[in-house]
């Protein structure tokens, strides 16, 4: 999630029983939270694989199921940094990929440092401050593959020569706008591995971008609708653009998921706003690029400003825009394989402000499991599980987006409830949901469409546990436990629950949980808490130190040989007067004690918490995928401060010099060509 967050109000009017006080009377049981790896193991993932042409990355592969990885962690930890350039271990190298503004074909012009691209050069360009990403290999090669990146949000000050023309609280220059919504969405480059360096492959007819602009098809129980009909869309089976594009996914058919987290800042209601437009946050003053006062202006095209405005001014929605937002909040789901494939927004898995979405456990002839956290303060973590069953023949589909239709589009969703005895409830968002008033979900919504628009408002009915900002997912590869980031919660003030323990939570905390045979049950323990390291003993219950002490995980990936990879975006004093955002490493499933059982990192063992990558100043560190060779690690660096100064990322940009920061990709490789990281 970016440093330039929306309106932090609070939406969460429910009296639900916060995280924090379930974790107080949590700590107490730790004792009894696991007995062995049992119940890891039953979780463990099948193992399976995309072959052909076109085959998945590394990461759709998985563990043995032996419930511990082999993988040694083979680095000294490295200090802190507080520079405009990335710090890696010694015997690393680091190269500057694909920043902002790189051209992807011959439709734009190159980049030009002073900010004077046109919106034709940004739609035909790398978008701005880069986030979740994934690599697709191309025939199975370690070094040709297919990077998807998303763009978050954008800087305005830098998108322009000198910021953004505005007056009298009016955007006076449609070419500014259309660049600055060119500028968000989803990257889809092709890159080589040539002499050990890796390179754009110019005008390859794969690249291509996804603004928020770009028409997308919608399906699932919100598609085809009266609540997504607009004057553009008047049979409600279409939107226009994917906007805040932060945490990704991926399928085990070989696509892309991208997740639209702080979209209800792109839209207004200065009329009557409905129910769900205040539960997700959607303002009543203006939006937060002010796209919406360029509405009809003469240059204006099919009301590509104008649909920001979502409040009725016809005599029904085919007139006017105020279902213009019911489009957005969802994960979208490209085919990066395929040239011109259009987006499918996936409503089934909710709308709310996406976090990540990962897939869990993978069984033939059971279910398909998504997870996805609620980014905000005091928001709820989500399953979704498909009524179709896997089939492995699905993982190298003739069309992978109609895979996704066949696993994405039909479901049950569930929000978690966190109980103090470390067991959880998976609570189904269906009409028939029991709510905690006694009713059903049935008697506040009409049909299933009406829950997924105001998912958030449905959790709350069912007694859904708040959380601390729930953010990245991923699964171990060996044990199928399932790692959840909390961000921080500096609003917590006078409740806690035990999956969210400290009041004031600057530094948050890393969550996990093993599901159970039954879909609704699950059982969980906090695996990490951030801290600086010389916080006290209801602070640093990890016993970090300075060689791992952080604040704020947000970014979270295992790659499959079992490494667990936590990514930062802090503001907590304590430790940004140390280091700057970073990255560290873990192999979980190998922390346990004289029984097997999974441990929490603590005094005994917090020493395998190792920090690997520091980013320059300024920035967020977000954003992980890896070879399949393991030889080459991408890591995404947000918003910088004054960087990067050359193609070589740990090349300080020298003092008195300025240059215009450049969101980038961060290539991570060993100077001797070995395995990253072992």
């Amino acid at each position: 999630m970016s440093k330039e967050t929306f309106n932090s109000t609070r939406f969460n009017k429910s009296k639900n029983k916060p995280f924090e006080e379930v974790l107080d009377a949590n700590l107490s049981r730790r004792n009894v939270l696991k007995g062995g790896l049992g119940i890891s193991a039953m979780t463990a993932f099948g193992a399976f694989g995309l072959s052909g042409c076109n085959s998945s990355s590394p990461n759709a592969s998985v563990g043995n199921g032996s419930g511990a990885s082999s993988a040694v962690l083979n680095f000294d930890s490295i200090p802190g940094s507080l520079t405009d350039a990335v710090s890696v271990p010694q015997g690393y190298v680091a190269q500057v990929l694909v920043p902002w503004g790189t051209p992807l074909n011959a439709q734009g012009s190159s980049w030009k440092d002073d900010g004077s691209n046109t919106s034709t050069d940004q739609l035909n360009a790398l978008g701005m401050h880069h986030d979740g990403m994934h690599f697709f290999p191309l025939d199975d090669s370690d070094t040709d593959g297919l990077l998807c990146i998303n763009h978050e949000y954008i800087d305005t000050s830098a998108l322009h020569p000198s910021g953004p023309t505005i007056v009298g609280g009016v955007r006076t220059i449609v070419d500014e706008v259309r660049k600055e919504i060119n500028a968000h969405g989803v990257s889809v480059v092709r890159i080589q591995l040539e002499d050990n360096m890796w390179t754009l492959v110019d005008n390859d007819p794969l690249n291509r971008r996804y603004t928020g602009a770009t028409v997308m098809d919608l399906s699932g129980p919100v598609a085809n609708t009266e609540l997504t009909v607009t004057r553009f869309s008047q049979d409600g089976s279409q939107a226009r653009g994917t906007l805040n594009n932060c945490g990704n996914g991926f399928t085990p058919w070989g696509t892309y998921l991208t997740c639209e987290e702080n979209w209800p800042g792109y839209f207004v209601n200065t009329g009557i706003r409905t129910e769900e437009q205040n539960r997700i946050g959607i303002d009543d003053q203006n939006t937060r690029y002010l796209w919406e006062t360029l509405a009809g202006n003469a240059e204006e095209r099919l009301d590509e400003f104008t649909r920001f405005d979502v409040e009725p001014t016809g005599t029904s929605s085919i007139d006017d825009y105020r279902n213009e937002a019911n489009g957005h909040g969802y994960i979208v789901e490209i085919d990066p394989y395929t040239q011109n494939s259009r987006a499918k927004k996936r409503t089934a898995l909710g709308r709310f402000r996406h976090e990540g979405c990962t897939f869990g456990k993978l069984e033939e002839g059971q279910p398909v499991v998504f997870y996805s956290g609620h980014d905000s303060r005091f928001e709820y973590l989500y399953k979704f599980e498909s009524t179709a069953n896997w089939d492995p023949a699905d993982a190298n589909p003739s069309n992978r987006l109609t895979a996704g239709d066949k696993y994405m589009d039909e479901g049950t969703l569930y929000v978690a409830r966190f109980n103090e005895d470390s067991t959880g409830t998976w609570l189904p968002l269906t009409l028939e949901s029991t709510t905690v008033s006694g009713g059903t979900l049935a008697d506040n919504f009409n049909s299933l469409a009406e829950i997924i628009l105001n998912t958030a408002g449905a959790a709350d009915l069912v007694g859904a546990t708040p959380m601390d900002r729930p953010e990245w997912c991923t699964v171990d590869p060996y044990t199928g436990s399932v790692y959840l980031t909390l961000t921080n919660n500096t609003s917590r003030t006078d409740e806690t629950n035990a999956a969210n323990p400290r009041l004031n939570n600057k530094f948050g905390h890393v969550i996990r949980w093993d599901e159970s045979e039954a879909a609704s049950d699950f059982t969980w323990d906090i695996f990490v808490f951030g801290s600086p390291a010389n916080g006290d003993a209801d602070t640093n219950r990890s016993s970090l130190t300075d060689m791992n002490q952080f604040a704020s995980p947000d970014g979270l990936a295992f790659d499959p040989r079992g490494i667990l990879w936590i990514q930062t975006d802090n503001g907590a004093d304590e430790v940004t007067s140390y280091t700057n955002d970073q990255m560290l490493a873990v192999v979980p499933s190998k922390l346990t004690d004289e029984n097997g059982t999974q441990e929490v990192v603590g005094a005994d063992n917090q020493a395998e918490l190792k920090r690997f990558f520091v980013g320059p100043n300024g920035c967020e560190v977000t954003g992980f995928t890896i070879s399949p060779d393991y030889k080459s690690l991408f890591v995404n660096i947000q918003h910088p401060g004054n960087w990067p100064y050359s193609t070589d990322a740990a090349e300080e940009t020298p003092s008195g010099v300025s240059v215009r920061p450049r969101a980038s990709t961060v290539v991570i490789r060993r100077e001797d060509g070995g395995e990253i990281a072992v």
